[in-house]
């Protein structure tokens, strides 16, 4: 004979204080449970609107240039310390919390082309067109900046980029051609030549420390080694490159901004083909900088708006745009991976969240584990129809959606013409080039 008996332990429903939250018993078989699933659907997708209705990314801009930004620079200690230059010769300290420029300096007479800050933070270098190298004292508060220079190198040409290494008390400059420095010497230590053109954009890898990269006007993007006494590789692209920004994760990852609206992803083992192609802007791409997580990427284009790419993924997850905001001309990510950092044409430095939707502040347990659930729940239903069309929904200004759409039609019809040519031609004779090998010309060694 079987008696079935209830039994109930106290513990399992009994709070201990009266402020503890009441605890509710449940039975998880889904047998009990046969709209479990229609339930979470519906969860997922009011998760997925709540997000889009408070996708709020700016948070506000820094006024105070009297000329376009020019460059960015990240204190790497500080998390409130940026420092811009402008167009118009100017430096600028600025403290990120109160949002109030520190201190002020007038650093070269043109434009300043470029600054990099040591790895312990104790100095600063910027370069301009007045064919100087200056170094600048960084102490611990920005207010005790001095107004003059350190020290002053007179360059034989304008310099159009610096970049400091990640460990030695070295860095190297870019021009007519590139030069590797010593902090303690006025003479470089070597010169790079492999190109007639001027070398605009040059970038230490930030674990390979030994090795950089740089961009030259002739299409070029070549690879270097401090220890050899020639370049490396060069790669040669079928539109120019502006500017390159190495993975903080993966030390043989690479990301150039191109003139073609793309973005190209290169592994340096194998360069004759990019890893992958990053599309959505509809103008020259003209900066880029990683996230410290080295999974993302933020990328500000001449088309006044700054995107978001995922490294493994073709296309922007996100797209930043202001009524005011002007061509982007330098961008960055900042080192707690929560805030970009952008600077434009029309004299304004902007910071971003970069999660649109991402409450700024303290985080109750409750408000924690529901965004983690909300999370899972957007991640587990966001191949369905309904959900993925609101998620990927972006507005974006009547120009750049017109523009992209013109794009398309292009892209479509050159393939349209492709394809007829190919029917109607010998087999073999007009082969199919992928997309990722299309844009590269060739590799010389």
């Amino acid at each position: 004979m079987k008696v079935k008996v209830l039994c109930r332990n106290p513990d399992d429903y009994v709070r201990d204080t009266k402020k503890d939250i009441q605890k509710v018993h449940r039975n998880y078989d889904p047998s009990l449970h046969p709209f479990e699933a229609p339930r979470e659907y519906v969860r997922a997708l009011n998760a997925t609107k709540l997000e889009r209705v408070f996708a709020k990314p700016f948070l506000g801009s820094l006024d105070g240039h009297t000329d376009s930004v020019q460059c960015l620079a990240k204190h790497p200690k500080s998390l409130s310390t940026l420092l811009s230059g402008s167009c118009n010769g100017e430096l600028k300290i600025w403290n990120l919390a109160n949002r109030k420029c520190s201190k002020t300096l007038t650093a070269h007479t043109g434009f300043v082309r470029g600054i990099c800050i040591d790895s312990k933070a104790s100095y600063f270098l910027s370069v301009g067109d007045d064919q100087t190298i200056k170094q600048w004292s960084l102490p611990c508060t920005e207010t005790e900046v001095e107004d003059a220079p350190i020290n002053t190198i007179i360059g034989k040409s304008i310099f159009m980029s610096i970049d400091h290494h990640w460990k030695k008390p070295l860095f190297v400059t870019s021009g007519q051609q590139v030069d590797l420095w010593d902090i303690n010497r006025a003479e470089p230590l070597k010169s790079f030549e492999w190109c007639t053109d001027s070398i605009h954009s040059v970038k230490f890898n930030p674990l390979e420390v030994s090795v950089f990269g740089s961009c030259t006007a002739e299409r070029n993007i070549i690879l270097y080694d401090i220890r050899a006494n020639t370049p490396l590789k060069k790669v040669v692209m079928s539109m120019k490159t502006n500017t390159i920004a190495w993975n903080p994760m993966e030390s043989f990852i690479f990301t150039a901004a191109n003139e073609d609206y793309n973005l190209y992803t290169f592994d340096v083992r194998r360069l004759d083909q990019p890893v992958n192609v990053h599309m959505d802007h509809v103008s020259a791409v003209v900066d880029l900088d990683y996230s410290p997580t080295g999974r993302e990427f933020a990328s500000g284009s001449f088309d006044k708006t700054i995107r978001i790419f995922e490294i493994n993924k073709g296309h922007s997850r996100e797209v930043y745009h202001t009524k005011r905001m002007q061509h982007v001309t330098c961008i960055k990510w900042s080192l707690d991976n929560r805030y970009i950092l952008s600077g434009s044409d029309e004299m304004n430095l902007r910071i971003w969240k970069a999660k649109a939707s991402e409450k700024i502040g303290k985080l109750k347990k409750r408000e924690e584990s529901a965004f983690r659930y909300n999370e899972k729940l957007k991640e587990k239903y966001r191949h369905h129809p309904q959900i993925k069309r609101i998620a990927r929904h972006r507005h974006v200004p009547k120009l750049i959606y017109k523009e992209a759409q013109t794009i398309r039609i292009q892209r479509q019809s050159l393939k349209r013409k492709l394809d007829n040519k190919r029917k109607h031609s010998k087999e073999g004779t007009v082969p199919i080039v992928s997309e990722r090998k299309k844009h590269v010309v060739g590799i010389v060694e």
